[in-house]
Parts: structure tokens; sequence; C-alpha cells
């Protein structure tokens, strides 16, 4: 779309102003983001072990201690009576199992690339195995997305102001929060994708072997972080084709070889992911797709998370019945107008970047999950680049209308208390979810807590489960005593329940499960304990 005169004299001052912006924001709002930028540091820290373990997270212990998911069920569900610490042993690295065997395992899960794993067991072998030890590997990457987001916002406005705002919105984003204090790769994948992006945009500008060489590195590794990298390695290239392809072809022809040459250190993992069967299932079983009108819930209310997030867990339990009068349409009309100015007052090679950046981290999740079933667009881990780009934008949009100098004083005042605000939101997610036993992000083993709390109240207790997901079993024993024996299961139609326990507790049990205790042992079950879709089980004589 033509841009109109005006529009441009206006682009023309913005580039102008943008070109000398180097200086540091005025004294209330440095003061703001320092504040702001410790507390988010504060957070990303404390209580590091207070919330439940959840299934992925054990996941990852187990992978880096060099134990996949079958011998897992091998050795631990065979019917014997077992203790906590035998659960443990999987949950740490040891002596029987070495880098060679966490590789291995890997390769078993090809959808989870190496980088983050190895890093993660050198990272235990260090300092140990605890939740706090383990978890603070991603705390610890998440603060180079602070840098990484500076120079970003450096690299498409030449403005340090925008980066400085920037810098606070996701220091304080409750998502970003979430995802740095998990035993996941998410933290390193965030930061790896600012710093790709700030990376090409350097090497376009300065045009130099060592920045193209800079920035084959960081996609490199963007690959070995995430699979889903890939979507913004395709978003750059896009980027560089519509802005460069018919002026300077020098620049695309860079970009080719970067690119290439970051694609074929991956090889070898490509490999490993095209010689398993997977990736190809998991696609292949895809539910059907799920009503369009819960799709846009869970889209607006995921998008409402990054600025507001004071819901524990409900959300997720029942997308549908969840409304939030409040926070969900603000959030859209300051997404939505972000996304309008930004368009309306930048050139064409700084909008054309986040749209793409944006869009190409989000539509084809969309797409598939609207034409084949599922709802990977509905996981607000796997669109972490399309929320930077928001978050960017509306940076962008709070940077110009506090500094215009043909906006009123009173235009100014307002759009600094918008700024003041939506840094308050941020600020009162964090503080609510941090001390929190869980959160939405943990909604699989929302009720560990709890089932650990009746269970340790036993005087000589005994868990019994079948489930077929042995993460959720190894999550519940990071909060059990160690006077708890659990008795695992995988074919619950001979099992027979260990004697000399005052309490047993069926866990994550099945049909088949608790009628074999009923009609043929002889036990009397009652629901110890029911949540949504959840039930704790007691047996007695």
């Amino acid at each position: 779309m033509p841009k109109t005169g005006t529009q441009a004299k206006t682009n023309t001052k913005l580039n102008s102003r943008g070109s000398h912006s180097w200086e540091l924001p005025p004294t209330w709002l440095r003061f703001l983001v320092i504040s702001v930028l410790v507390l988010g540091i504060f957070f990303r820290f404390a209580n590091l072990d207070r919330k439940v373990y959840q299934h992925d997270e054990a996941f990852t212990s187990m992978r880096i201690s060099g134990y996949s998911k079958p011998e897992v069920q091998q050795q631990l569900f065979d019917g014997r009576v077992i203790s906590v610490e035998d659960l443990q042993k999987y949950q740490r690295p040891n002596s029987e199992k070495d880098l060679i065997d966490t590789m291995q395992v890997l390769a078993q899960y090809p959808e989870h690339p190496p980088l983050y794993y190895v890093m993660a067991r050198f990272w235990v072998q260090c300092f140990g195995s605890s939740v706090a030890v383990t978890r603070s590997l991603g705390a610890l990457i998440s603060l180079l997305a602070f840098p990484g987001i500076y120079w970003l916002c450096r690299e498409l406005f030449e403005s340090s102001l925008t980066g400085w705002i920037a810098i606070a919105i996701i220091a304080i984003s409750p998502l970003h929060l979430l995802y740095a204090q998990e035993a996941r790769q998410y933290s390193l994948w965030t930061a790896i994708v600012l710093l790709s992006s700030a990376a090409l945009l350097r090497a376009i500008r300065v045009k130099t072997k060592l920045s193209w060489a800079i920035y084959a590195v960081t996609a490199a590794l963007g690959l070995y972080s995430n699979l889903f990298f890939g979507l913004t390695l395709i978003g750059h290239g896009i980027y560089v084709i519509l802005t460069k392809a018919y002026r300077e072809n020098r620049t695309v022809i860079a970009y080719l070889l970067a690119s290439i040459a970051a694609f074929l250190t991956f090889v070898p993992w490509v490999w490993v992911v095209l010689s398993s069967d997977r990736i190809i299932d998991r696609v292949a079983s895809a539910p059907k797709p799920p009503n369009l009108f819960t799709l846009v819930k869970w889209w607006t209310r995921n998008l409402s998370n990054i600025f507001l997030d004071v819901d524990s867990s409900g959300y997720w339990f029942d997308p549908i019945g969840y409304d939030d009068p409040f926070s969900i349409p603000l959030s859209l009309i300051l997404v939505g107008y972000s996304i309008y100015f930004l368009y309306r007052h930048t050139p064409a090679k700084v909008w054309l970047f986040i749209f793409t950046f944006t869009g190409m981290a989000v539509i084809p999740l969309m797409l598939r999950d609207l034409m084949t079933g599922g709802f990977l667009s509905t996981a607000p881990r796997y669109l972490i680049p399309s929320y930077l780009g928001i978050q960017i934008a509306v940076a962008y949009l709070l940077a110009s209308k506090i500094t215009w100098s043909f906006n009123s004083i009173r235009q100014q005042k307002l759009w600094q208390f918008v700024i003041v605000v939506l840094l308050s939101c941020g600020v009162l997610s964090c503080a609510i979810s941090f001390p929190a036993d869980v959160w939405w992000n943990k909604f699989m083993d929302t009720y560990n807590p709890q089932v650990a709390r009746i269970v340790n109240q036993a005087s000589h207790p005994l868990v019994i489960s079948d489930t077929k997901i042995p993460g959720s079993v190894l999550s519940l024993s990071r909060l059990l005593s160690p006077k708890v024996q659990l008795q695992l299961v995988s074919q619950p139609k001979t099992f027979l329940a260990a004697d000399g326990f005052s309490e047993i507790f069926l866990f994550d049990s099945s049909d088949t499960l608790r009628n074999q205790l009923e009609k043929t042992q002889g036990y009397n079950l009652k629901i110890a304990f029911k949540g949504y879709k959840f039930e704790l089980w007691e047996a007695k004589k």
C-alpha cells in the first residue's frame, strides 16, 4: 500500500531523529526500566524449586541422565515395591550412563534437538541435580534475551529508547518468566531467536564476511535449540528476498551461503529426524480439528498472557468457559494498534521484518491446526518468536508516543501512564505466579502437590500406579517423603498389591487396575482427592 506524502514526511522525521537516538532514556524512564529489570531478574531466580517439577521437566532429567522412556518403564513398571530413591536414580547423571547414552536417548526423541540437553547434562554434573539447580540453567540463559532484544531494536529502529522499553517489557513478561524457570529449552530458543535476527540485520547493514559468519553460527545454534527455529529462518529468507532481491544480489547470495552453512551443520540431526518414525506418527495421529471458537479463545488468551497473567490453571482445563472481559480486549487493542502504527510510521524494511518474523512463527501452526487438527498453535511455547515480534512493536509504539515533539504534553503524559500500567501488569502477574506451587504451564501435573501432601501424611503408605506417562510419577516423586513406597505396574490384569502397608493409594490408575483390586483382591476403594479429570483413590481391605 503506497504511503501518503504526509506519512513519508513523518517517516523522514522518525528516521532523522532515530539516527541520533543513542542517548539514555529520560531519568524517570531509566529508573522505571532498571527497577523492572531488577525485578525480572529476581523473579527468574527466586523460588526456582517451588513449582511442581512437571512431567516434561522430569523427561529432561531422565534424558540428560541417559535413560529412555521404554527403559524406565521396563526397569520400574514390573510390579515390585520400590522407594522414592529408586525413582530418583533415573533423574540424575550417574556412572552407569555417559554422554553417549544421553545422545542415543535424544536421538529417540528427535523433535527435541540436543543443544540444551547437552548443556544441561554438563550443568547438573558440575552443580548437582536438584530442581533449583536444573532450572537455574534456563534462568541464566534467559538473561541473554535482554541484550538480544536491545541489539535487535537498535538494528531495526536505530533507537536505544525502543530497546530499553523492549527490555523492560520482556523482563517482566509473565510468559517469558514462566519459561525461564522451566528445565526446558525455551529460554535458550528465545535468546537465539533474538540474537540471530539482530545478527542478520547487522550483516545486511555492514556487509562483511565476519558479520555473515556470525549470523551463520547463530542460525546453526538456533536449529540445534528448537526445530521450530526453521520457521524463523524461513521468515529471514522471505525478508531478505523481498527487500534485497532486485537491488542487492550480493546480500541475497551472502544470506544463502550463510543459511546453507548453518543447514549443513544441522544435517546430522536432520538425518536423525528422517530416520525416526516418531514425528510422523505424532502428526498422523493428530486429533480432529478443534472448534474454531475454542481456538480463537486460546489464541486471544495466550496473547493477553504476554502482558497480564493472573490465572493459575483454570483456563487450561475449561477454555470455552473462561472469559476475561478486561485484559483480553485491552491486549488486542494495544497489539492491533501497535502493528498498525508500526506499518504507518516506519520504512518497509522495518515493518516488513517484524511482519515476517512474527507471521512465520504463528501462521503455519494456525493453518495446520485448522486444516489437519491439533492444538500446536494454542501452546505458547511454540509461538515465542511471534510474541517477541509483538512485544517489539509495542515497545516501538510506546517509545514513539512519549518522545514525538508534535505530540502534546497531555498525550505524552497519557502514554507515559500507559507504560507504567503495562509494566505494572507484568510485575503484578509475576508477583502472583512466582510463589505458587503450580501454574497453567504445569497443568498436566497440577494436582501433584495435593497428592503428595495426602500421601506424606500417612504413616506407612504405598502408591500404586499403572500410568502411561512415567514422567508424571517421576514428577510426583520429587514431592514424596522418603518413607513412601511405590508399586508401578504395566500389566494391571495380573497385578497383586503388596501387603504390610497402612495406607494404599492409586495414582493415575486405570479402570482395569481398580477392578483388579476390587473384584480379585477384595479391596474397597474410595476417592481420597478429586480434581478436574483426576482422581486419587485410597484402597482398604
